[in-house]
């Protein structure tokens, strides 16, 4: 067989096995599951995720996405969990230990600790008969019998049904929690996906300069403010500082294109009446699909009596 055949066989078949393992996972979700789910929920405690090996590893994953989606949890090794980690185990405290066999050497001394400690067990295993899975109050079953590997022992197809598994158990506990993409940004601060979520109009517009005239202000002011600025544009609004309109650059070439006397025209003589504006508390994305969607560069922050406040121009 040639190397470029052998690659796509192994890669097709690692998908197979992975793609059986995950469609097996259906019948996990049952009403272990639900009770599962329900004693971390109605928890006072956090969720102490523990494994060993490639366990461990997706173990950390897990502990990520329930934090980052409302559910306090944190990781401990099962093999430093004997060294002291134990301590980190709080009262009110549930363990979730992750184990393909349920049967390891770490798994069958630390499960009798922790049961000692007074914190309930939840198993995620492949083997509910196991070790693991009699000591355990809670059985989460990940049903692999085969890894995706031609010598059926690197963790593959075991470890994908334990994350997808973490998943399936994080969502369902966001869901309870009616969480938000709102409580999602809080969480979620920093970068491009933060700045989506979190990021608001009113974080732009005050670093931009703010040209205004008013109503009767003469076309020679008014240019000098545009200029000014450097924005190409400035707000007119009325006594009250209301927004009434906007000049920008392009008004004035047209109002040069016909050839009219300018020599007494006042601001709301040029002024396009019904500029595109967005309230000052709109998430920042949301500005940027109005930009997008109109193919403008620049909308005017108002508050929400219409009070000028400044232009938005600088987007995510």
């Amino acid at each position: 067989m040639k190397s470029e055949e052998l690659i796509v066989k192994t890669a097709q078949r690692t998908l197979e096995i992975e793609l059986e393992a995950l469609n097996a996972l259906k019948i996990s979700i049952n009403e272990d599951f639900i009770s599962c789910v329900k004693a971390i929920f109605s928890s006072k405690g956090r969720l102490v995720v523990t494994g060993i090996g490639k366990s461990a590893i997706v173990a950390q994953k897990i502990v990520a996405t329930l934090n980052s989606t409302g559910t306090p949890s944190l990781f401990m090794h099962a093999a430093d969990a004997i060294h002291g980690d134990l301590g980190m185990i709080r009262p009110d405290d549930l363990v979730l230990c992750l184990s393909k066999s349920g049967e390891t050497a770490e798994i069958k001394v630390l499960v009798p600790l922790v049961k000692n400690l007074g914190n309930p067990i939840i198993g995620m295993v492949s083997n509910p008969h196991s070790y693991l899975g009699k000591n355990a109050q809670f059985v989460l079953h990940t049903p692999v019998d085969q890894e995706a590997d031609p010598n059926n022992l690197a963790p593959t197809a075991s470890t994908t049904a334990q994350m997808v598994l973490g998943d399936a158990l994080a969502v369902s506990l966001l869901a309870l929690r009616g969480f938000t993409s709102d409580d999602f940004a809080k969480f979620h601060p920093g970068g491009a996906l933060g700045k989506q979520l979190y990021l608001r109009v009113s974080d732009i517009y005050p670093n931009n300069e703010k040209p205004a005239v008013y109503l009767t202000e003469n076309l020679p002011n008014t240019i000098v403010e545009m200029t000014s600025k450097c924005l190409g544009a400035t707000a007119v609004l009325d006594k009250s500082d209301k927004l009434c309109g906007v000049i920008t650059d392009g008004d004035l070439r047209r109002m040069l294109a016909k050839g009219q006397d300018f020599t007494n025209l006042q601001a709301k003589d040029i002024m396009s009446a019904h500029p595109k504006t967005i309230l000052h508390n709109t998430l920042a994305v949301n500005a940027l699909e109005m930009l997008r969607q109109y193919s403008i560069t620049q909308l005017i922050v108002v508050d929400e009596n219409g009070i000028y406040l400044g232009f938005c121009i600088c987007m995510i």
